[in-house]
């Protein structure tokens, strides 16, 4: 029946003339409206007005049909319990609704719903239990009622196009939705639009078929096998069916299945944005959608209500022509028809079960049965279970089948493919064979060792290389194999002679030997190689084979040339290293000995102790100098140069001598210091330093001093320590101008002043203020001889860094 013969079907969009009547150029002038719009009062409109109000009058004649036949329903459920004639039963139910307040439809459903106990019975108590209104908020048809008479008219209609308008009229439209589609997913990904309402035909005609891989929401709900809900279409890009006519609307695609196995998907579409619904009504559109496959599944050409496939002759051929076992199923369900296991209908002659059994012992049992561990989390059963829903193929290599063997787990691998046919599943597996399998593994091995073997006999004279060894000596695949014998012709001519050793005493002495060689290939290339070979010997102790193996060692023998390079460049290096190391050591300790008995000066007892670096290759810039000038003051300086080795260790010789030149100016220590910046920032080597300088003047016991970035002295009085006032002075070298401040310090007798390196106090886990509190205290307290007061400092020195460390005493007599 063509759609404009069905009276449930809404006519087409727009007016059409009458069969006959005038053409559109014979049509008189109509008035028209300001926006172009036909008149209120046009023969235009009438006829629109008239349209719309027959389609109201085929909506409401059909919603009347589809009530009666729920009422007629009920009618033969009261025929059955009260065993009463047809009349008897429509007064029985006209009294009831009367007494109960209801109307005959509403009656009606509820008669159905307890006799019949199904699904929709379940969603229909639930809606009653959590809401006593409809989702519109005002008065209404019951879910009850909306859900068994799109039922009704899903069963009367004569295909999927009307079954897509009952449930949009019936059930869908008081819920707010504006449209429906039923697709109908097929075993190659793709989708057919089986029925829809509320769209228009050219919408609807365009959308007739989706290739695979267009993502559409029924896709989704397909592959995840659960409602899919979107807010609304404006929040994603999917291509979607009446995306022009509702681009904000909200959307909805429920998978509609029976059996474990999924048919299509319904997808309910509404006009606006829309929060997720709430449970109610999801369970009343799932309904639906189950409504909708158990239609689909009893239609024409797919088998009786309650059968289930069995697998035909063309299966079972197909089955037992291939060369690899294959297992034929099909859905095995429960008392309420959910998929519950799969019955292995047929397994052909090439089977072979991975506990051992025979083919007789495995045919007819449930898969679950047979091999109860296929259950586990992404195991074979799961990968059934979802092509039997959604029938797309499954493929893997190397998946794992465990079958129980007197309750012990064994499992092998497998190349694993499933696909369904006509609701037969077609299970081929392919056990790997061990030896298959090793001789793979011994194949990459070779290869990737670069290793070839051979086979040569000696009775027949056949020689046997593989793949691997033509790629080692260059030459193709189609040349023939070349003899143990014709080597030497092959090699450097400086191998020839441990290429005759091998071959002696292999042939001669009859034992294994191998020996490294250059091959000469003929690209020219030549490549390091070790050759073993082993005699086969008889009965006679007479050699039959000689079996050995080639393998291409040149990247390890240049790794060892350059490795062997590398140590005599290291071992040159380190030597080298060591020698600079000890020269910078003898300098150092030529010009500052370790330790230095008291100096008596005029008025003042000096003492030094110096402590190299706990590495000797760690050798530093660090240095000291006391000396009276010509003038009878006493110069007295620490420094220290920045870095290691032989670079600071003459640095270091060059400031201190350059200091001790100045210093004969009679200039005092800032201007000293000023200079020496100079000298040490126009070194070829940029030196950076710190120090600490000052002169002692015998006659007044005063200290002049300034610092260029050096921790200030400290003075022990009175049982006491503390640290000089600390003066501005940029270290030496950075920049080439700048001036540092003197300052003044009156000593007194018993006073003692030290003047040391940051080598003392340093610590890589302390603050510096610390370090120095540290020394202050150590400093302080009972009077000590001023050398045992030296050594006292160095042990209990808490410094971590393997710095050298410079430690000058003056003790005022």
């Amino acid at each position: 029946m063509s759609t404009a013969d069905d009276p449930r079907r809404p006519a087409p969009d727009g007016p059409t003339a009458p069969p006959g009547g005038p053409g559109p150029e014979a049509r008189p002038e109509e008035p028209a409206a300001v926006d172009g719009t036909p008149a209120a009062d046009s023969p235009v409109s009438r006829l629109a007005a008239t349209v719309e109000r027959l389609r109201r009058e085929v909506r409401a004649a059909q919603a009347n049909a589809d009530g009666r036949a729920l009422v007629e329903l009920a009618k033969g459920v009261l025929v059955e319990r009260l065993g009463c004639g047809p009349v008897q039963a429509a007064q029985q139910l006209a009294a009831i609704a009367d007494r109960a307040g209801l109307t005959p439809l509403e009656l009606a459903a509820d008669i159905v719903n307890e006799a019949a106990r199904d699904q929709v019975s379940q969603v229909a108590a639930e809606f009653v239990q959590r809401t006593a209104s409809p989702p519109s908020g005002g008065s209404g048809p019951s879910a009850a009622v909306r859900l068994r008479t799109a039922e009704s008219g899903v069963l009367a209609a004569d295909d999927t196009e009307a079954m897509a308008h009952a449930l949009l009229d019936n059930a869908l439209r008081p819920l707010g939705a504006c449209a429906v589609a039923i697709w109908t997913a097929a075993g190659d990904g793709s989708f057919a639009l089986s029925g829809s309402a509320g769209f228009t035909p050219q919408e609807a005609a365009l959308w007739h078929h989706v290739p695979p891989g267009v993502a559409i929401l029924a896709r989704r709900a397909l592959s995840e096998r659960q409602p899919v809900f979107l807010h609304s279409l404006a929040d994603t890009v999917t291509p979607s069916l009446g995306r022009r006519e509702w681009p904000q609307g909200g959307r909805m695609a429920v998978p509609a299945g029976t059996g474990g196995r999924l048919h299509g998907v319904l997808e309910v579409c509404w006009p606006d944005p829309m929060s997720p619904p709430p449970p109610q009504i999801l369970r009343q559109i799932e309904a639906l959608a189950q409504l909708c496959a158990h239609t689909l599944e009893t239609r024409p050409g797919r088998g009786a209500a309650g059968t289930l496939p069995h697998p035909g002759t063309e299966l079972i051929d197909l089955a037992e022509g291939l060369s690899d076992p294959v297992l034929l199923l099909t859905p095995h369900l429960d008392a309420e028809g959910r998929l519950a296991d799969f019955r292995i209908r047929h397994v052909n002659s090439r089977f072979t079960d991975p506990a051992g059994r025979p083919p007789a012992q495995v045919r007819g049992a449930l898969l679950l049965e047979a091999y109860p561990l296929a259950a586990e989390e992404h195991g074979l059963y799961e990968r059934v279970e979802r092509v039997h829903a959604t029938g797309e193929p499954f493929r893997a290599g190397h998946m794992r089948l465990t079958a129980l063997v007197d309750q012990v787990p064994l499992t092998v691998v497998a190349d694993v493919s499933i696909s369904r046919h006509s609701g037969v599943l077609v299970l081929v597996w392919r056990i790997q064979d061990e030896t298959v399998r090793l001789a793979s593994l011994l194949q990459h091995a070779q290869r990737l060792g670069r290793i070839g073997g051979f086979e040569e006999s000696m009775t027949t004279g056949e020689i046997t290389w593989n793949s691997q060894l033509f790629d080692l000596y260059g030459r193709p695949a189609t040349s023939a194999p070349l003899s143990l014998r014709d080597l030497s012709a092959l090699a450097h001519p400086d191998d020839t002679a441990v290429i005759d050793r091998l071959l002696h005493t292999v042939f001669e002495y009859r034992r294994p030997s191998s020996v490294t060689f250059r091959l000469q290939r003929p690209d020219g290339i030549i490549r390091h190689i070790r050759v073993i070979a082993e005699p086969v010997l008889d009965t006679e102790q007479r050699v039959t084979t000689v079996r050995g193996a080639y393998q291409d060692i040149s990247s390890q023998h240049w790794t060892e040339v350059a490795l062997h390079a590398t140590r005599d460049q290291l071992a040159y290096s380190e030597a080298e290293s060591e020698e600079r190391n000890r020269l910078a050591l003898q300098l150092q300790h030529a010009i500052m000995p370790p330790s230095q008995g008291p100096l008596d000066l005029t008025g003042l007892s000096v003492a030094v102790r110096y402590r190299p670096a706990a590495t000797e290759s760690l050798v530093g810039g660090d240095w000291y100098d006391s000396v009276v000038l010509p003038s009878q003051q006493i110069l007295l300086c620490v420094g220290d140069i920045a870095g290691h080795g032989i670079g600071a260790a003459t640095s270091m010789v060059v400031l201190r001598n350059a200091l001790r030149g100045l210093a004969v100016t009679g200039a005092g220590p800032g201007q000293l210091l000023t200079w020496l910046n100079l000298v040490a920032h126009h070194l070829d080597t940029r030196v950076t330093a710190t120090v600490v300088c000052g002169l002692y003047d015998p006659r007044t016991r005063v200290l002049r001093w300034a610092r260029a970035g050096h921790l200030p002295p400290v003075l022990i009085r009175d049982r006491g320590a503390r640290t000089f006032p600390l003066g501005k002075g940029l270290l030496l070298g950075a920049v080439a101008e700048v001036s540092y401040s003197e300052q003044e310090m009156q000593l007194e007798e018993g006073d003692t002043l030290l003047m040391y390196s940051d080598g003392l106090v340093e610590r890589k886990d302390l603050a510096l203020n610390d370090a120095l509190s540290h020394l202050l205290s150590a400093a302080g307290g009972p009077d000590r001889p001023l050398e045992r007061l030296l050594d006292d400092l160095l042990a209990h020195s808490r410094s971590d860094t393997d710095d050298d460390t410079c430690l000058i005493g003056i003790h005022v007599t």
